[in-house]
């Protein structure tokens, strides 16, 4: 329970900490920075998740047709 609440206290620090430091020129240039770091770190998982996926649905249907083949001798 007790670590609970050291993890609220310090969540909440952290909320006040931010806020306050985004309230500056630097603090908001660096909250932009990190947010548009984070957009093109979730954009390339995005990608690259859509990239292996169409890769598998390829093995899948190639399997498939393989497997028809074969049924039909």
């Amino acid at each position: 329970m007790k670590n609970i609440l050291w993890l609220i206290v310090g969540v909440g620090l952290g909320f006040v900490a931010a806020h306050q430091i985004n309230k500056t020129p630097e603090g908001k240039r660096f909250f932009e920075d990190v947010d548009s770091r984070a957009h093109e770190f979730s954009n390339a998982v995005v990608d690259g998740y859509k990239e292996r996926e169409a890769e598998l649905r390829a093995a899948v249907g190639d399997a498939g047709d393989a497997f028809s083949e074969f049924t039909a001798r």
